[in-house]
């Protein structure tokens, strides 16, 4: 079994999510449309702004931590910041 760590994106809402997931794709088309509940429905739509495989889901888990720190967010918001650049 593969396991994720994924951070998403809401532009229009500026907010950040970090999780954790065996199914990347099942995990985004929930958050961006078929959840009726929870903290995400509220700032669709997402996209996906970094993906990482883990080899074990402690791995995964303790990777979320990290990116959800000070220096996580810090270098979630470098990828947002260098995307918004290039589309420049």
């Amino acid at each position: 079994m593969r396991f994720w760590v994924c951070a998403l994106y809401s532009e229009k809402h500026d907010k950040v999510y970090v999780g954790e997931s065996t199914d990347v794709d099942d995990r985004f088309l929930s958050h961006n449309e078929l959840a009726t509940k929870g903290w995400t429905i509220h700032y669709r739509p997402w996209v996906i702004i970094y993906r990482e495989e883990c080899i074990s889901r402690s791995a995964a888990r303790k990777r979320e931590k990290q990116l959800r720190s000070g220096a996580g967010q810090a270098f979630l918001r470098s990828l947002i910041k260098n995307d918004i650049s290039d589309g420049e």
